[in-house]
């Protein structure tokens, strides 16, 4: 069982940047593909990125693309979003999951934290 805890968001204004952290319990956290996803008030869940286990493989939606960085440490069970140059429609929860498989749907995910709340003012 992996339990994930979300820490890092906040209120920030368009421009400004933002470091959501993810860290996890248990021991397979290293053998896990990780994802950041996100939900606006009256909007589905959207993929944000996700990192392969070994940190070397990205992926990230085209609309955060430039801005966005998805890291992870292995050794402190952590993975990292490091979001620059925020944009008011980047306000929403921010979640992060695990699973086995590197991919851009929820179903891929087996394990999710509770979310954190990042708001972007304009």
């Amino acid at each position: 069982q992996v339990q994930l805890i979300e820490s890092g968001g906040g209120l920030v204004q368009a421009g400004g940047s933002l470091r959501l952290s993810c860290t996890a319990s248990g021991r397979t956290f290293n053998n896990k593909h990780m994802g950041w996803f996100r939900q606006a008030p009256g909007k589905e869940r959207e993929f944000v990125a996700a990192i392969s286990p070994s940190g070397l493989t990205t992926l990230y939606t085209d609309s955060v693309k430039g801005r966005f960085t998805i890291s992870r440490d292995n050794a402190k069970n952590t993975v990292s979003l490091q979001m620059n140059s925020l944009k008011a429609e980047d306000t929403a929860v921010y979640s992060c999951a695990g699973g086995n498989r590197l991919r851009t749907d929820e179903g891929g995910y087996d394990y999710w934290g509770q979310g954190t709340q990042v708001t972007v003012s304009s």
